[in-house]
């Protein structure tokens, strides 16, 4: 590569389908890249979640504009390729749908407020290091079947004797790191103090939205967990919740505070009735879907405008995670809560080491309460 920053060709599209794979790579005339498509079928199959087929999708599709823009086939693909490739994404700057319009002056910059970063037009080291991940995952299945290159073009850099004390009783650790994978620098948890949480609180418009951020802050679920939450699913009387954790899918009873079931309640009473099996998060505004006016299910993009309203009131950058962010740190500083507590409430017990929650354990200089008592 030279010294200029090369634009990727708009080669190609992610389509969704019905079949064993939920999401595809088509070309410019529409039709199915295979190799694609057969990993796809393959990663699917191994129970991922349609999320992360969709995210290994785009992380390929952008792999073969970038195969494009060099000349190579992508079975003739080598270390060099994926050298370069790694510098393109530290140095490029990533295609918006739409140009930025209010949010182009905090770009890049830090709120004074949060002390957050406001993201950037550029691919994080995050982002790297997952699209390195998901093109190693995608040689090693062609190695298996005796095609592709013959030597995985996304190498580790191993130790001179791997596993070279390994206990017998254990299994063997797979050991080094992706050549080309950037450092990813150690960030404190971002954490809301209590009277930040009372001004993020009294911006909500909606009994809703208090009862669904007020569950966040007292058990530490993901978005995606609670959005997730049927009828069925609440416990009113021992108040607990039931989610499906991420990754594992496993059903999982999470406790929730006096007051988080007390918003919930307000909620559920000015909204419309909710079955037993159907979703209890749903839009305030009736919308048209082809059966007349009725509320629609709460989408995480739905939920992200409710953040924007808030941030936009409060002159801030907060997100749902700080919000799981605080609650695993009320969690590590309450007493009556040891570590491996916290990790089963957090849902991080497939981590499999006890430090994995351990760094939310810092210093913030003024007293945090235990997370089940009033939010």
């Amino acid at each position: 590569m030279d010294g200029s920053t090369p634009r990727l060709p708009k080669w190609g599209s992610v389509a969704e389908c019905d079949g064993p794979t939920p999401w595809l790579v088509v070309d410019e005339a529409g039709e199915v890249v295979e190799p694609i498509r057969r990993y796809l079928v393959e990663f699917a199959a191994r129970g991922n979640r349609p999320s992360s087929v969709r995210s290994y999708a785009y992380d390929l599709l952008r792999w073969w504009r970038w195969l494009r823009l060099l000349d190579v086939p992508w079975e003739r693909a080598t270390s060099a390729a994926v050298r370069d490739y790694s510098l393109w994404l530290a140095a490029a700057t990533k295609p918006g749908a739409v140009a930025r319009t209010t949010s182009a002056a905090t770009a890049g910059t830090v709120n004074p407020i949060t002390r957050k970063a406001y993201l950037n037009d550029r691919y994080q080291p995050r982002t790297v290091r997952h699209a390195l991940a998901v093109l190693r995952e995608f040689y090693e299945y062609w190695a298996e079947l005796g095609e592709g290159p013959v030597v995985n073009p996304v190498q580790r850099v191993m130790r001179a004797r791997p596993n070279a004390h390994h206990n017998p009783m254990d299994p063997f650790l797979r050991e080094g790191r992706m050549r080309y994978n950037p450092p990813i620098p150690k960030r404190r948890p971002r954490t809301l103090s209590d009277e930040q949480w009372r001004d993020v609180f009294a911006a909500l418009r909606s009994h809703r939205d208090r009862a669904l951020l007020a569950l966040t802050l007292s058990n530490g679920a993901r978005a995606s967990e609670l959005l997730g939450l049927r009828g069925i699913d609440i416990d009113w009387g021992d108040q607990l919740i039931r989610v499906i954790r991420k990754g594992r899918r496993a059903e999982q009873w999470l406790p929730a505070s006096a007051e988080a079931f007390v918003w919930l309640r307000l909620y559920l009473a000015q909204a419309d009735p909710v079955g037993p099996n159907e979703p209890i998060w749903r839009t305030i505004r009736r919308r048209d879907r082809g059966a007349g006016l009725a509320e629609q299910s709460l989408t995480y993009d739905a939920l992200r405008a409710v953040f924007r309203r808030v941030n936009s009131t409060l002159g801030t950058n907060w997100s749902m995670h700080d919000l799981r962010h605080t609650a695993a740190l009320r969690m590590s500083r309450d007493p009556n809560l040891t570590l491996r507590d916290v990790q089963v409430i957090l849902g991080v017990r497939g981590h499999g080491k006890v430090s994995t929650g351990g760094r939310f354990v810092v210093p913030n200089g003024g007293q945090v309460r235990s997370p089940l008592v009033a939010v």
